[in-house]
């Protein structure tokens, strides 16, 4: 038997195999189109289509209620039965999962009237998604191989539906759109390589020519070459090195983590750090999937219970939280479980991030402008955690770290690798400028959905000189 059945008819195929006590059921129907270029020339075009189904059993035992999840792609109508009776088996083998509470139902606090049509066939993109963005980039590898610069990157537009259903009778579904680019331009003369990346939603907003001025100005700035030792350094960091800070710091939000003394955001004695100041500047960290131009699922989707987001919690409405306000720690990312732990608000995790400095009118251009000595960090790479509990972060800089003097970029700068944690940089930061769209260098791949603002730091700490390149 084929692939026939639609992802709606999936979803209920699935529930009337089940036998488990109860069970939910998640259908992506997925296509991505995409473009790869490298020396001035596109190498590679193409577009993907395919379907995931995750079947959630539930089984009911005399210590709690045990969780069994499977996924599988490429199946086929009469495969579905095989996939349900795997996940049974899952859940049968499965110690009690932690924080297991009744599924949501249509009258128990499950979203209702958002989302898209459940009927509707699912969303598509296709290649026509570059119908402007392409010539343009075509017009971009002229005017820099005449500079003599070589383009490189990547463009990707994926759209994904996901449709959800539970034993309990819901049945909600989102359609999201992602677009990423990034834009990577080396030079010979000077030998020098640097990066710009944006996120959209569907290419129309992405101006190529603004991408490869920036790029320009950046090879430009690096026809004089500074050697710098380790250490403190002033620091601006672009919306995109932000970003990766910001999303590291977001992702050690857990409420249950914090209250159980495993996070920076852990209270001292017991507890955590909500209502503690965490910056002297009155700064915003905030969610909110109807963000315009990073909207995301306004419900819960999960595919296993978890400390962060839970499967237990599927089809909770999503709204707008304030991680940071004013300064303050404000709210952490909770699940049901972890909000009766803490007897703070359930506050689910977002796919979007804002940071912002209400009235923060200053661009990077001005805050450059505004340095008498310092390092401008275009990007951030091969970031790591190294102690959780003080949220310590390892990484590199890369393409482009360069000199800013006298309110002018004087050069280029090596490479440093640095230690920071987020949380520091908080409480240090003394100015913050206005807040932008941001696609990040190191989690763009994971995280695409953020606005932040430029940021300087009075001391960076640039811990080693590196000698990548």
């Amino acid at each position: 038997m084929s692939q026939s059945l639609s992802a709606q008819a999936v979803t209920e195929r699935v529930l009337e195999l089940s036998r488990a006590d109860d069970c939910m059921v998640l259908v992506t129907e997925n296509s991505t189109a995409n473009l790869r270029w490298a020396g001035n020339s596109l190498t590679t075009n193409g577009v993907t289509r395919g379907r995931e189904v995750t079947v959630v059993s539930l089984v009911e035992g005399p210590e709690g209620t045990s969780v069994g999840t499977v996924s599988r792609s490429g199946l086929r109508d009469d495969q579905l039965e095989d996939l349900v009776r795997s996940a049974e088996a899952a859940a049968r083998e499965a110690p009690p999962a932690e924080g297991a509470h009744p599924l949501l139902g249509p009258g128990t606090g499950a979203a209702q009237g958002v989302g898209g049509d459940w009927d509707a066939p699912p969303a598509a993109t296709d290649i026509g998604v570059f119908s402007t963005f392409a010539p343009d980039l075509g017009t971009a590898f002229e005017r820099s191989a005449k500079a003599g610069v070589k383009l490189y990157g990547y463009a990707e537009h994926s759209l994904n539906s996901t449709f959800f259903g539970s034993s309990t009778g819901v049945r909600l579904r989102h359609d999201q759109p992602t677009g990423t680019v990034d834009l990577n331009a080396k030079s010979a003369d000077p030998g020098h390589s640097t990066w710009v990346g944006r996120a959209t939603r569907d290419f129309a907003d992405i101006d190529v020519e603004a991408l490869e001025a920036e790029l320009g100005r950046r090879i430009a700035w690096a026809r004089t070459s500074v050697e710098l030792p380790a250490g403190r350094y002033e620091t601006l960091l672009p919306p995109e090195a932000v970003a990766d800070l910001m999303i590291d710091l977001y992702w050690g939000m857990g409420a249950r983590d914090a209250f159980e003394g495993r996070t920076a955001l852990s209270a001292k004695r017991a507890g955590t750090r909500v209502g503690e100041r965490l910056s002297p500047l009155p700064l915003r960290l905030r969610s909110n999937p109807a963000e315009p131009g990073l909207e995301c699922a306004p419900f819960v989707l999960a595919d296993s219970p978890g400390r962060r987001i839970s499967a237990f919690d599927n089809g909770l409405p999503i709204r707008e939280s304030e991680w940071i306000s004013d300064g303050e720690l404000s709210r952490l990312v909770q699940t049901h479980d972890s909000a009766v732990l803490t007897a703070l608000p359930v506050t689910p995790d977002t796919d979007n991030l804002v940071l912002e400095l209400p009235g923060a009118t200053a661009s990077l251009d001005d805050m450059v402008a505004g340095t008498e000595r310092g390092l401008l960090v275009t990007c951030l790479w091969y970031i790591r955690v190294v102690d959780p509990r003080s949220m310590l972060l390892t990484g590199l800089t890369r393409d482009g770290v360069y000199l800013v003097e006298d309110g002018e970029v004087k050069g280029a700068v090596n490479n440093f690798r640095f230690n920071e944690s987020p949380v520091g940089l908080l409480e240090r930061v003394s100015e913050v400028g206005r807040t932008v769209p941001a696609l990040s260098r190191e989690m763009g791949d994971y995280f695409t959905r953020t606005a932040m603002p430029p940021m300087r730091v009075p001391d960076f700490n640039m811990s080693t000189v590196s000698r990548a390149s």
